[in-house]
């Protein structure tokens, strides 16, 4: 008898929220006209797609428009076969002997016929995972799509994005998360059918710590009800990295629910596994789960660095088995397989962010991890960022996506980057802030840094001297010359207990606290102590070290800031050619002698040439450093100084007044240069007013 329905439609959600998924999913459905209806809710796992069939299921039922209604939870072949046998047992009589035959026979039932009563059918295939037509298989040669009938709708969830899936009159339709708003509204909907109220504070923010995901929404509503929990303490657990996905998990789950949230992912993961090339996705999610959810670059996961892990690690290898080397295709590849389960969105057309992970399918996979996993895929990550870095950081974009990479990688990992020290990472990404002009983040980021290598390895740690120093040096790039000579004076003293006053990292601190000594106002008393500490460095490290180039700019600068300026000019021209010699070109100490020579070149009475020579460096710093670097930002600030002094004061104010701009929105408003900037564009100004007036 019709109307009919064939196996268990899953009661609506309680609290169920109307999303515009459904929206789109009627207006989709009830637009095709004669033409079969196949519709695909696609998705990652636990964004609602189930309760959106289900809710969309029971309308059409509950109005009178259907007189078939089948669902089956098609998570694999065979009960997708064993669910269309069932109704070709109950609708059409067919063997229950033969189950194969039975669900052809109800496909064959379906197709309209002349002169047969029209049946209006609704099919839902739940969770559907695999729809392959194997020829060699009796019983899988057969499609299990549902024919065309202007009568007949089809509707299927699933996790996959295979290109298979549409076609042939098949739709997509995308779900995606809850809004902000659909999130705070379900919750507070879910604990007051409960008698409980929350702050719409904090259930805005639990909202956000649960990433909008429909299902961990439920789940966590009710632990909270079930427990009777605070929802800060429910957050203090969920931000607890000892606490697992598992721990917070209520003993009866709601809504019918089949799995645990820590647990909704695995066979999905198990999939894409098996998909080619076999046994990489797994690892490359547990890499990508300790990165940043909102985007890693193409090259962390791609390259050699990741490569080499993935092989190491494939599933199913054996550990005494030699891995095969992998091409940068095949890490692609496992991406794509990863991106086929919806277990993350790739999208190599924008390789700064070209993946993106939902935060508790990170933390579901790091829950997975042993410690040694976590410590070996730890390193791993650190090792493949750093390859990924570039040298010149003129990609500020990619910087900042780096940067927040590594800064998940620390969150999710802790202590794991200290076990051998510090992983050159942490150093590297602080260097990164200051050099983008940061200066101000960069002293933040260094002092946390320096107090972690303090708990982590101890005080006299070389790891913990070189985070001290690095402090002091960004301390002094954000203004405060007498903090940073300070700080390297103290500095020095452990160095030279711990590592020995002839170590090359004891002469680095040895030169910066003269130089910052003269920023602190004793020009002459660097200018000594720089000598006398050239002389130490060219017996320890040589005349092409590095560090003993870097010092006899340092002494040329104080001999022109004690009153020599035609001296400092010759030091730095004889200076410059042995860095060209040594560095190259396009150095950045190369580029910094080029700059002492036009500064004390105007110094000693040459502006115009100055002129010239800083606007070719300009053109230089800006394609090497990029146009935030703060060398950049210096070369303009001297160009505009220099400029005015040559007899333009009109272009001395403009170019002062765009790079006020540019300073106050690099380096903050109340740094020392911005306020330096801002001083001489009121006196270029004034100086432009009174050419014009005469």
């Amino acid at each position: 008898m019709w109307p009919h329905q064939v196996g268990v439609i899953p009661s609506r959600a309680q609290s169920f929220q109307h999303r515009d998924e459904a929206d789109r999913l009627q207006a989709t459905v009830d637009g095709g006209g004669t033409a079969v209806l196949r519709q695909v809710l696609t998705g990652m796992g636990g964004v609602g797609k189930t309760q959106l069939a289900a809710d969309y299921a029971h309308t059409a039922w509950d109005t009178g428009g259907l007189d078939i209604l089948v669902w089956i939870t098609a998570s694999a072949r065979s009960p997708v076969v064993t669910g269309y046998a069932q109704a070709g047992l109950e609708l059409c009589r067919a063997d229950p002997d033969d189950p194969a035959q039975a669900a052809r026979s109800f496909l064959a039932w379906l197709t309209p016929k002349d002169g047969q009563r029209p049946c209006r059918w609704l099919i839902v295939l739940d969770d559907l995972a695999d729809l392959v037509v194997n020829p060699d298989d009796p019983d899988n040669r057969f499609s299990l799509w549902p024919p065309a009938s202007p009568h007949g709708r089809t509707l299927v969830t699933t996790r996959r994005r295979d290109a298979a899936l549409t076609g042939e009159g098949r739709r997509l339709v995308e779900v995606g998360l809850f809004t902000e708003a659909e999130a705070v509204a379900y919750l507070a909907a879910s604990l007051a059918a409960h008698g409980r109220a929350e702050p719409a504070e904090q259930l805005t923010a639990l909202a956000a710590d649960l990433g909008y995901l429909p299902l961990a929404l439920s789940q966590a509503a009710a632990y909270l009800i079930d427990s009777g929990e605070t929802m800060a303490a429910y957050r203090d657990l969920l931000a607890d990295r000892a606490t697992t996905l598992a721990d917070l998990a209520p003993d009866a789950l709601p809504d019918e629910q089949a799995v645990a949230l820590a647990a909704a992912w695995s066979l999905s993961i198990d999939r894409a596994d098996r998909l080619r090339p076999a046994g990489l996705a797994r690892p490359m999610l547990q890499l990508a789960a300790l990165l940043d959810a909102n985007g890693i670059p193409h090259d962390v996961l791609t390259g050699e660095v990741a490569r080499v892990h993935l092989a190491s690690h494939r599933t199913g290898q054996h550990p005494t088995e030699e891995p095969a080397p992998l091409a940068r295709w095949d890490a692609v590849r496992a991406l794509r397989a990863l991106d086929r389960l919806s277990l993350i969105d790739h999208t190599p057309d924008t390789p700064r962010q070209a993946v993106r992970v939902h935060q508790l399918i990170q933390r579901a996979t790091r829950d997975t991890l042993t410690p040694d996993q976590r410590e070996q895929y730890a390193r791993t990550a650190a090792d493949a960022l750093i390859a990924a870095w570039p040298e010149d950081e003129r990609d500020i974009p990619l910087a900042q996506t780096l940067r927040a990479n590594t800064d998940a990688l620390y969150r999710h990992v802790g202590d794991a980057l200290w076990y051998s020290g510090a992983y050159p990472v942490l150093f590297r990404n602080g260097v990164s802030l200051g050099g983008t002009g940061q200066v101000h983040a960069a002293t933040s980021y260094f002092h946390q840094l320096a107090n972690a290598a303090r708990h982590c390895v101890g005080p006299d740690h070389s790891a913990a001297l070189a985070a001290r120093f690095e402090l002091a040096l960004w301390q002094g790039q954000s203004g405060d010359a007498a903090g940073a000579s300070a700080a390297f004076a103290e500095l020095l003293v452990d160095q030279e207990q711990v590592l020995g006053p002839d170590d090359p990292h004891t002469l680095a601190t040895r030169s910066h606290l003269a130089r910052w000594r003269g920023e602190a106002g004793d020009p002459a008393g660097a200018g000594l102590a720089t000598a006398e500490l050239l002389h130490v460095m060219l017996r320890v490290l040589g005349p092409d070290h590095l560090d003993t180039l870097a010092a006899r700019g340092n002494l040329a600068r104080w001999q022109g800031r004690a009153g020599d300026a035609a001296g400092a000019a010759a030091a730095f021209a004889e200076l410059l050619a042995d860095r060209q010699r040594v560095l190259g070109a396009d150095h950045s100490l190369t580029l910094a002698a080029r700059h002492g020579v036009a500064f004390w070149s105007a110094e000693a009475g040459d502006p115009a040439g100055a002129a010239a020579a800083f606007a070719e460096l300009l053109a230089d710093r800006q394609r090497v450093l990029g146009p935030d670097h703060l060398h950049t930002l210096a070369t303009r600030q001297d160009l505009a100084r220099i400029r005015g002094e040559a007899g333009d004061p009109a272009g001395a104010a403009a170019a002062f007044a765009e790079l006020l701009t540019d300073q106050e929105r690099v380096l903050s408003p109340n740094h020392p240069q911005t306020l330096a900037t801002r001083h001489n564009l009121a006196h270029w100004q004034e100086e432009a007013r009174d050419a014009a007036g005469d």
